[in-house]
């Protein structure tokens, strides 16, 4: 099954047919620990639509939830930002992160700030190398479980958070720092491992970058993610979780305006943003 935001209702997909469902807020409907039993049950009820318009312009499928995020949960992303940060001492820093036990784990966004399916995201003014960083996301009950997947793009200064670890915040926490969509995939089963990640970039209709990974390069468990996220923390309505990303452009590369960027995932489909 699968969710989506438009500006006038949340519509529902199960096997091809489409389905209006009556909130006009997600908050209560994401927060439910039986999401997908919960959709199940009410699909006999529900009022059908033709189709539904999977190429959108779609809302960030969020209410008023917080968006966290992982990182260094990948080898290549490891790799990039012990490079990154060679020069301020960052490198051996990134390394004990991606060996270590506890995950690192950070706020990256509120719902106000996120960008949906046609969107625009933005790149700092005051930085000079940006990135997308394509990530699974992960929904989570207020109980912790994981009900639903979606897309996310983690927008990124690496020229900041080179500069000092610390800087991390402003590199990644910035008004439309992040996009979520085009749906949430909702789901008991966990996606297979094999599952594909992959990511373009196109500038003036020519594509300037391409690249791909799986599920199975994730050093760490989702289900174990979210329990280092929830040690201490409360999530009334739930949350999103960030992955993480195990795909990086060369260095050379940095984001422009205009540029378009397209992440697809299996089986939940193609987040695209515009930089504006």
């Amino acid at each position: 099954m699968k969710l989506y935001r438009t500006k006038s209702a949340v519509l529902l997909e199960h096997e091809r047919q489409g389905y209006v469902l009556p909130e006009t807020n997600l908050d209560m409907l994401l927060a439910r620990e039986d999401l997908p039993e919960h959709l199940l049950g009410r699909i006999a009820s529900l009022p059908t639509v033709a189709e539904v318009p999977t190429d959108g312009p779609f809302l960030a499928p969020i209410g008023t939830q917080e968006v966290w995020a992982a990182g260094v949960t990948y080898f290549r992303s490891r790799a990039a930002r012990m490079e990154e940060s060679k020069t301020a001492g960052g490198g051996d820093f990134y390394d004990r992160v991606y060996h270590a036990e506890r995950p690192e784990l950070f706020f990256k966004s509120t719902a106000s700030r996120v960008a949906g399916h046609g969107g625009k995201v933005a790149i700092r003014s005051d930085a000079k190398w940006s990135v997308p960083e394509p990530e699974l996301v992960l929904l989570c009950s207020p109980g912790g479980r994981i009900t639903g997947y979606t897309i996310g793009n983690d927008m990124s200064s690496r020229d900041i958070e080179g500069e000092n670890p610390l800087y991390l915040p402003q590199a990644k926490v910035y008004n439309r720092s992040c996009a979520l969509g085009p749906c949430i995939l909702v789901r008991e089963e966990p996606l297979s491992s094999s599952t594909s990640i992959a990511i373009e970039i196109l500038r003036e209709n020519t594509s300037v970058f391409r690249g791909a990974t799986t599920l199975d390069n994730l050093k760490r468990d989702p289900r174990t993610l979210v329990e280092y996220l929830y040690r201490d923390n409360v999530f009334p309505s739930g949350c999103f979780l960030l992955t993480g990303t195990g795909i990086v452009p060369p260095d050379a590369f940095t984001l422009q305006p205009s540029d378009e960027i397209r992440i697809s995932i299996e089986e939940i489909g193609t987040l695209t943003n515009v930089v504006g």
